[in-house]
């Protein structure tokens, strides 16, 4: 008879008591071989008290608890996490939209904190802004004293044709000098309308950079860049009398 040996006899007895790593990572017990990964899912205990008052615990989610949070335990019963709740519908889309909206918002900031720095980069100063805005407002002025100088040059062409159209006075105009005259008004009209245009520009520029002084006047006295709420931008309103242009 063969006796076995006292190793042998001690492997035998922890195979069957817990189960034996065998080579390649796989665990044996006594509902067969586990992966690595599943052997170490099933130290985790989820613990929870379902509706009826019952304490419930599972190596996996427990369904009676799924609308209520759900403990994790590891081996020896001390927590490692908590489980939230499943959502509903409504609340997973609530959930959504404010992550949404927390995205949209820290976005705007980022953006604010953008827009600050690179404000004093470029205006370290007042002066620095007023150069700017006089440099805007210049290449609008020069827009309108070129459409004043094409309206005072289309009055000049339109002498001659008003001196001829007096010797058909009483009598129909010939068709090529009404012809002028009709484009030459047409034209002057056309450049009337140019520079009211123009003019409502300055208001708008003048507008935004009233704004952003506003702004940097904040930042210049150490407001941190991105704190300042944004003004509206006013609405450019016509005036008589704009800066640097003669109203005619």
């Amino acid at each position: 008879m063969t006796i076995a040996s006292p190793l042998a006899c001690r492997e035998s007895a922890l195979a069957w008591a817990g189960g034996i790593v065998l080579a390649g990572g796989w665990l044996l017990s006594g509902v067969g071989l586990l992966w690595p990964q599943e052997a170490k899912a099933a130290q985790t205990i989820y613990a929870c008290t379902d509706a009826s008052g019952r304490r419930l615990t599972s190596d996996r989610p427990i369904p009676e608890c799924l609308d209520r949070e759900q403990r994790l335990l590891n081996k020896d019963g001390s927590s490692r996490n908590v489980m939230p709740p499943r959502m509903s519908p409504k609340e997973r889309a609530a959930r959504d939209e404010a992550d949404r909206q927390k995205a949209l918002a820290d976005a705007a900031y980022k953006d604010a904190v953008r827009r600050d720095r690179n404000l004093l980069n470029r205006f370290p100063n007042e002066m620095a802004h007023r150069k700017a805005r006089e440099a805007a407002l210049d290449d609008v002025r020069g827009a309108i004293a070129s459409s004043e100088k094409r309206i005072r040059d289309l009055q000049a062409e339109r002498k001659p044709l008003e001196a001829d159209a007096e010797f058909y006075k009483g009598k129909t105009l010939p068709y090529k000098l009404r012809s002028s005259l009709a484009d030459n008004a047409v034209s002057q009209d056309a450049q009337r309308e140019i520079i009211e245009n123009h003019r409502a520009e300055l208001g708008r520029i003048n507008g935004l950079y009233d704004v952003e002084l506003a702004r940097l006047k904040k930042l210049w006295a150490g407001a941190e860049p991105g704190s300042v709420a944004d003004a509206p931008v006013p609405s450019p309103t016509p005036t008589a009398t704009t800066p640097g242009v003669a109203h005619k």
